[in-house]
């Protein structure tokens, strides 16, 4: 980001601008809507900059901008479409002390105006940094399409009104009464009765707030995919636009974790094989606290918390402490990483069946049904298996696999950095040890990725 977005109070405060044509034009038109003292230089202005003149909205200088004219002035627009007068009057306003736009010069600029959507006083600002105006304009033109025209009378009377909001406990409880002003009873007060009865509606919603009960403590368990934040559910954002608390594991990206909301605290309760961690009961612990504190608590696992997710003993220690609670599963990593490769995970006179497979170490793996597996056909879909690929590679030659056996380990699958080992049975720990694959992996056994099953049935039908 190289430019930070922010929202200047110019209330008062004085703002130039250099030229009297369209590229200034098009700069005045947004700047009128805001309260700043503005002053234009300009020795040929257009008849619109004059009429505003007259009306009192601006100061018009008929003359070239000089030294010193930008005394005081806390922005300055360079718009005289001249590269060389530009030049001269930004260097100017530098000098003076003003921060300084030149119009279509993203380079010499020292801030950038957005498209704006205006709906006073709710606005919301869209920069693309120069790079893509013409999106910058198509998500202006949804955005205006999608805010109801009332929304910033809404925001007005709601503005005036915030005061006495106060009487309400910091937190969910303010949070619930403007959700309900804002989504609800606002918006059929202003359709039934219009400002006055959206006044009448807010003292009536602050007395139901107010002898409501105390919000009880939720949590929702929260699957979030296997890292591209497309893949989340619907269900899954709205429970990180509510949530309060977000005690998430080492598997969630920043990506993701940036949806949340911005009050919201986010608790790192990352488990890694192999590594420090935070224990199982120390998990269920945060989660009961802030559960009992009022909290609407988001428990967000990597890939879906229903597989291999240590849900059930998080689930029994909410149930202990009386808590509600509710599941959001999400895409599993078996299904991005398959999705990956072009193959599924069943087929036709292949398998009809497929096994999924964890354990942090051989111990983890030393129950599985290691003879039925390495029967030919057999698909397996392997958790956390990194590690002990030699040990897997060992238990199924051992029970009669094929050594051609192909394997594919995914690396952080559906994210920008994803990668693909194809290999064999034969080669799968020296492969793993060559790629030195460090993310999240997830290893499936009997299937290749699309192009080498292709290359690998030629090969069968030139034995034949």
């Amino acid at each position: 980001m190289k430019h930070f977005p922010i929202f200047m109070a110019l209330e008062g405060r004085r703002v130039v601008l250099s030229g009297g044509g369209e590229a200034a034009l098009a700069k005045l038109r947004l700047l009128l809507k805001t309260e700043a003292r503005l002053t234009v230089f300009a020795t040929a202005p257009a008849p619109e900059i004059e009429a505003w003149a007259e009306e009192g909205r601006l100061t018009l200088e008929r003359r070239a901008m000089a030294p010193g004219d930008t005394t005081c002035a806390v922005l300055f627009y360079a718009a005289d479409e001249d590269d060389a007068e530009d030049a001269r009057t930004a260097a100017i306003a530098r000098a003076d002390g003003a921060i300084v736009n030149i119009v279509d010069n993203l380079e010499d600029s020292q801030f950038i105006t957005p498209a704006i959507v205006d709906r006073d006083p709710v606005t919301v600002a869209i920069g693309t940094e120069g790079a893509a105006p013409v999106l910058a304009r198509a998500i202006k033109a949804d955005l205006e399409a999608r805010l109801p025209a009332t929304l910033g009378t809404l925001a007005r009377i709601g503005k005036g009104f915030r005061k006495a909001v106060e009487v309400l406990p910091f937190g969910r409880r303010r949070r619930d009464f403007w959700s309900d002003y804002y989504f609800n009873a606002g918006p059929r007060a202003m359709d039934d009765g219009g400002e006055g009865a959206v006044k009448d509606t807010l003292q009536t919603l602050l007395t139901k707030h107010e002898n409501a009960d105390t919000p009880e403590g939720h949590v929702a368990f929260v699957g979030a995919g296997p890292g591209d934040p497309e893949l989340l559910t619907l269900k899954a954002r709205k429970a990180l636009d509510t949530a309060d608390v977000v005690i998430h594991d080492r598997l969630v990206t920043k990506d993701i974790l940036e949806l949340a909301r911005r009050e919201a605290v986010l608790i790192d309760a990352g488990k890694e094989g192999f590594g420090p961690s935070m224990s199982q009961e120390e998990i269920s612990r945060l989660i009961v606290e802030h559960g009992l504190q009022g909290a609407q608590v988001v428990r967000l696992k990597g890939g879906d918390p229903t597989v291999f997710g240590r849900l059930d003993e998080e689930i029994d220690a909410v149930d202990a402490a009386g808590l509600t609670w509710h599941v959001v599963p999400g895409i599993t990593a078996a299904s991005a990483s398959v999705a990956a490769i072009g193959q599924s995970l069943t087929k036709r006179e292949r398998n009809s069946s497929v096994r999924y497979l964890t354990g942090h170490d051989m111990k983890g793996f030393a129950d599985h049904d290691w003879k039925a597996l390495a029967r030919t056909g057999e698909v397996a879909a392997i958790y956390m298996g990194k590690k002990s690929a030699r040990f897997i590679q060992g238990r199924l030659i051992m029970h009669g696999a094929d050594r051609a056996t192909p394997v594919t380990v995914v690396e952080n699958a559906s994210r920008p950095d994803q990668r693909v080992l194809s290999t064999t049975l034969e080669r799968l720990p020296q492969d793993l040890t060559d790629a030195g694959l460090t993310g999240p992996a997830l290893t499936f056994y009997g299937l290749a990725p699309r192009a080498a099953q292709a290359e690998i049935s030629k090969f069968e039908q030139e034995l034949a």
